[in-house]
């Protein structure tokens, strides 16, 4: 009678697989992060893009910028559609404006900091150590 193989896994190679799975797992979750950070800055620009078109209109009608305001009764609601930025209104005269996106909770981190957008279609970020193309 010949003794019947044994079944199963060695310790050593458990462990060879929750070490290969640890390093992958390292690689992949900042990378993940960075991708959701992504998208939700997607939300802030398409709602910066909206209250700026907002605005437009705004003056279209009025001839001035002045007097546009958010949230109840307002313009445009204070936070972005998504929930990930807060909006406002940062200067407005009779002919320029400019508007911020800040970034909240979840998002608070984001290297790019508080997004920005005038009149003239300017684009701007308060972060630093990232480009603004990679921002917009």
């Amino acid at each position: 009678m010949t003794p019947a193989s044994p079944r199963g896994f060695t310790l050593i190679e458990l462990m060879v697989v929750v070490a290969i799975a640890s390093v992958l797992a390292a690689v992949a979750y900042p990378s993940y992060q960075a991708q959701v950070a992504k998208g939700r800055r997607a939300d802030a620009k398409q709602a910066l893009l909206d209250l700026a078109q907002k605005m437009e209109r705004f003056y279209t009608e009025r001839a001035t910028y002045a007097g546009a305001a958010l949230g109840n009764g307002g313009l445009y609601a204070e936070v972005s559609g998504g929930g990930h930025y807060t909006l406002a209104i940062v200067t407005q005269t009779a002919d320029g404006f400019t508007l911020s996106a800040t970034p909240r909770a979840a998002q608070a981190g984001d290297a790019c900091g508080t997004l920005g957008y005038n009149q003239v279609g300017d684009r701007s970020r308060s972060g630093t150590g990232v480009s603004l193309e990679q921002c917009w």
